[in-house]
């Protein structure tokens, strides 16, 4: 019973560290879908019993933001979009607005799960354009799988509102939830 208990333990602590490294490396901002891929590497390593750590996570990154970068770019101009759209909704000045509000978040929050969902099962040497496109048909294939990554979202939103210093590790627990999604979603579709 206490060895289980550590273990688990251990994961949710590596979690943690991961959410650290993650946070550091998207400081850039660009790198922020890089940085959430190389800590999917790193958790999917270390919960496999591979070789892991910091060197790895850097390993991981480099690769990630040299195919990468554009991605970064193309979430945050995303971002200032829909953030120009929701302001131009909270003005009133369009008929409909509160639909078109709520349309708008619910396409931020899909979009932000395709994009982890990607980053979950991004390896070394994978292209983010073949990565992106399957994410977002399994982003809308699976409405549980999507709503545990909204939860995740969820998790980060209660640490910041808690305590803004506690939502840097909890970026890794919102890795881990991606992943286990994806990995939930692949022994679905093999059995």
């Amino acid at each position: 019973m206490r060895a289980r208990f550590l273990a688990r333990f251990g994961i949710f602590a590596e979690c943690l560290l991961v959410g650290v490294w993650i946070a550091v490396a998207a400081l850039p901002l660009v790198t922020l879908p890089a940085a959430l891929a190389a800590g999917a590497a790193h958790l999917r390593r270390w919960t496999g019993d591979e070789e892991a750590g910091l060197r790895f996570f850097a390993a991981d990154l480099r690769a990630a933001v040299r195919r990468g970068w554009l991605v970064g770019v193309a979430v945050w101009v995303t971002l200032a979009l829909l953030w120009a759209d929701l302001a131009v909704v909270r003005a009133g000045v369009l008929p409909g607005a509160r639909l078109v509000g709520a349309a708008g978040v619910l396409v931020a929050l899909g979009l932000a799960v395709a994009l982890l969902r990607a980053c979950a099962v991004w390896h070394p040497g994978a292209r983010w354009r073949e990565l992106l496109a399957p994410a977002g048909r399994r982003t809308l294939r699976d409405p549980a799988g999507s709503l545990l990554v909204v939860c995740g979202f969820a998790v980060i939103a209660a640490s910041a509102w808690f305590s803004a210093p506690l939502a840097v590790p909890a970026l890794g627990i919102m890795v881990a939830a991606a992943l286990a999604v994806e990995r939930r979603a692949t022994a679905a579709a093999t059995a």
